[in-house]
């Protein structure tokens, strides 16, 4: 509410200072007509005039027009502008309770008041911020003023009693009542809640926890895509306790999960083949030195395998990495697309650890006739692989028959359906 005017100071100052004179000038022609003494109603009217210009001025931030933020104020007393806030209603409920000596009905009339600033805020389009904090805020302030007001009374050599303590608590009470539930209906009927605070928490714990990614990840692009290689852009998306980040270069973007420093893919602005010697073997050792680096995990244990892809404008080869356990197929993959010139321009990973599966007893003769039956024609292929079916890794074959693939449990030999 109050940083919102810091960028208007100078009209601030004007304003305050033109509605102070035309407030305090009445409150004193007020006091000196009914023959009471001025100082302090022109103080509170000077203070209602600094709270109005503060939190009415016209800015340039806030969320838009009908809407307020109705995160908790989890920040109430670690944020500038909450402390602020409170330090803006303090003075006021101070003077008010020195002056009337009726401590419950000012609390009520300040938080009230502060509602009241809160909705105009909510409804109008001043550029300024409503928020559930702000009421906190001054809230907490005016009990503050109003505290430290009742102590100085009660403490001066000569104490001043409250004015009808008794009847203070019911017009306090009454006016807390009837001022919420106004303020609550209208709330209701004009302003839509959104929870900014928790928002902004969210992005500055996805902010903290992805401190370092831009390091790693700028060293993965260049390692990948070569000297000169420049981060342009980056970005984190939350996924429970990991963070998926990207960074976009120069030359292409690249993926990977954190703090796990896992790699997803990558590729190269110009993701195409392109001519050269490079022999098979070559590339397999390309791709493998980057693999050793960064995905030692994948690769230990790993079957590796190279095939040219692309025409001679575009020829390729993609360099593959899987891991067998007892014959089942692991769900972890690394793919790796490097040019006949010797440049990776691309890779995705699956880098999954190996599951617990139990023992495989189907055949793949088994497997393959069950299949061509279920599909009523003759089974071409089959291969072990591990899936996960209800969230459970389970060992399957995959059994192409009459050109339909047949999932079967190689434990129970049942139908089986993996999940996506």
């Amino acid at each position: 509410m109050i940083k919102a005017s810091i960028s208007a100071v100078p009209g601030l100052i004007a304003t305050f200072l033109v509605l102070a004179a035309v407030l305090a000038g009445l409150a004193v022609l007020a006091a000196r007509k009914l023959d009471r003494p001025v100082m302090l109603p022109a103080l509170l009217t000077t203070s209602i005039a600094e709270i109005l210009t503060v939190t009415l001025l016209p800015g340039t931030s806030g969320v838009e027009a009908g809407q307020c933020d109705s995160g908790l104020p989890v920040h109430l007393l670690t944020s500038s502008s909450s402390l602020l806030n409170m330090g803006l209603f303090i003075p006021g409920a101070a003077i008010s309770v020195l002056l009337f000596r009726r401590p419950a009905t000012t609390v009520a009339s300040f938080i009230v008041f502060s509602g009241l600033v809160e909705f105009i805020q909510a409804v109008t389009p001043l550029g300024r911020s409503c928020s559930a904090t702000d009421l906190a805020a001054n809230a907490t302030g005016a009990l503050m003023g109003t505290a430290l007001a009742v102590a100085w009374l009660r403490t001066r050599r000569q104490p001043q009693p409250l004015r009808r303590p008794g009847r203070d608590l019911i017009w306090g009470a009454g006016l807390a009542a009837v001022g919420a539930a106004a303020l609550v209906g209208a709330f209701n009927s004009r302003v839509h809640a959104v929870d900014v605070v928790s928002a902004d928490d969210h992005r500055q714990a996805v902010i903290d926890s992805a401190d370092g990614s831009d390091q790693w990840l700028a060293a993965a692009a260049g390692d990948l895509f070569g000297e000169g290689t420049e981060i342009q852009q980056t970005g984190a998306e939350k996924d429970g306790p990991h963070l998926k980040v990207t960074a976009t270069t120069n030359r292409g973007t690249i993926s990977g999960w954190w703090p796990e420093r896992t790699l997803e893919q990558a590729w190269a602005t110009g993701n195409r083949g392109e001519p050269g010697k490079l022999s098979r073997a070559q590339a397999a050792r390309v791709a493998h030195a980057f693999a050793e680096r960064y995905f030692r995990d994948s690769v230990t244990g790993s079957e590796q395998a190279t095939r040219p892809v692309g025409g001679e404008a575009d020829a390729a080869y993609l360099v593959t990495f899987r891991r067998r356990h007892q014959g089942v197929l692991m769900p972890m993959r690394l793919d790796f697309t490097v040019t006949r010139a010797g440049r990776i321009i691309g890779f995705t990973s699956k880098t999954v650890k190996d599951p617990v599966l139990p023992q495989a007893v189907v055949t793949e003769n088994a497997a393959r006739e069950q299949a061509a039956e279920a599909a009523g024609g003759i089974a071409t292929s089959a291969q072990l692989m591990a899936k996960q079916v209800g969230g459970q890794w389970r060992p399957l074959w995959l059994v192409g028959a009459n050109n339909t693939d047949v999932w079967l449990d190689a434990v129970t030999g049942a139908k089986a359906t993996p999940d996506k």
